[in-house]
């Protein structure tokens, strides 16, 4: 297949262009395909912390990084296959498929650089057409009960999710063998991956409370069957003293088990504190800052686990579709769409707080 052109909202590189990116629409030239490469049409995206960062240029500007003058961003959402490379197996024209973000792995298959992102010569959904590696599609299970719209808004946050979990309940049991499910609390604040984490966490039978102030996010938390801490109700002047008397009030004193804080610097001192011995600080991400204090001391006397993981493995995202089929583990039905030409609004108002949603799911080719 020779090269085509696509529309395109498209990230500049920061080159005489100072202060944060925007989008800009525009035609795109994808390249020829390779033997491993497949051709698809994005249907549906979410937008996600990573694509914010990129358009923030922090904590890098990525087209620098890449040594590119634009990039396409957009690691989660839905495509259709069009084409594919003749050594491409498992796939053909019409498939529809999840975007699985790992594009460059290590030799364990952890990844290194991020499709849509970081990893040079990538791009994502934000294009009528894409190319992307074949090992960067997971195909969506016949006869889903869910929509393409759901599965998109699970593309990333969700396979995030699943694989952080796995890692910070494994951390958690290897020093609490002998403490039940239900005796064991998890906490989160954040966004979509930290409500995918606690309703996995609840479905498998553990405590579950979520921090938000958002009217809005407070029902659909507590609609999905999770525990509410509204952060909106604590006075600033002594935030810290009542936020740590909610914790443990929900505990019993204890603390929390498993917390998870993709929030970063600042929320991570409180997190802390509100830890239980024994406990486990699970992180896959960050938002509000990426460097944060730390009194090692203190956290080797409490027997705290700070846990990072980066996205997933290609089988870890096998399992986490598997399973949220099976057991009915999947983000919320969608009831807002946002279109094509309204996507560098819906960048805009995301970032500046005003979209009530944890997956803002947002239109391509439909």
């Amino acid at each position: 297949m020779s090269s085509e052109t696509t529309e395109a909202w498209v990230l500049y590189s920061a080159a005489g262009r100072p202060g944060p990116g925007e989008l800009i629409r525009e035609e795109f030239t994808i390249s020829e395909l390779s033997s491993t490469e497949v051709l698809a049409k994005p249907l549906f995206g979410c937008v996600e912390g990573n694509m914010l960062h990129a358009l923030q240029r922090d904590p890098v500007d990525i087209c620098e990084q890449r040594k590119e003058e634009r990039v396409v961003l957009g690691n989660s959402g839905v495509v259709e296959v069009k084409a594919v490379g003749d050594k491409v197996t498992g796939l053909q024209p019409g498939d529809v498929c999840l975007v699985f973000g790992n594009a460059e792995w290590d030799d364990q298959g952890y990844p290194i650089r991020i499709l849509g992102f970081d990893a040079p010569g990538t791009m994502g959904v934000l294009a009528r057409t894409m190319k992307l590696p074949a090992k960067c599609l997971i195909p969506i299970p016949k006869g889903s009960r869910y929509s393409l719209q759901q599965w998109a808004a699970f593309s990333l946050r969700y396979i995030s999710a699943w694989a952080n979990w796995r890692v910070a309940l494994a951390c958690w049991q290897s020093q609490m063998t002998d403490v039940p499910p239900e005796q064991t609390t998890v906490c989160a604040w954040g966004g979509g991956v930290s409500y995918a984490q606690l309703t996995l966490a609840r479905k498998q039978g553990y405590q579950a409370i979520m921090i938000a102030s958002q009217p809005q996010r407070l029902a659909a938390l507590q609609a999905a069957g999770l525990q509410t801490i509204d952060r909106s109700r604590f006075n600033e002047v002594d935030f810290e003293q009542e936020f740590l008397n909610s914790i443990a009030e929900k505990t019993e004193g204890k603390g929390v088990s498993i917390f998870i804080d993709n929030i970063g610097k600042p929320v991570h001192a409180l997190t802390l504190k509100a830890l239980a011995r024994q406990g486990v600080l699970a992180t896959c991400g960050w938002k509000g800052g990426m460097r944060v204090p730390l009194a090692r001391a203190i956290e080797c006397l409490s027997r705290h686990i700070h846990v990072h993981t980066h996205y997933a493995r290609y089988a870890e995202g096998l399992d986490a579709v598997a399973f949220a089929e099976e057991h009915d583990w999947m983000a919320p039905p969608v009831d807002r769409v946002w279109s094509w030409d309204e996507i560098p609004q819906l960048f805009n108002d995301y970032a500046a707080g005003r979209v009530a949603t944890y997956f803002p799911v947002f239109s391509i080719n439909e």
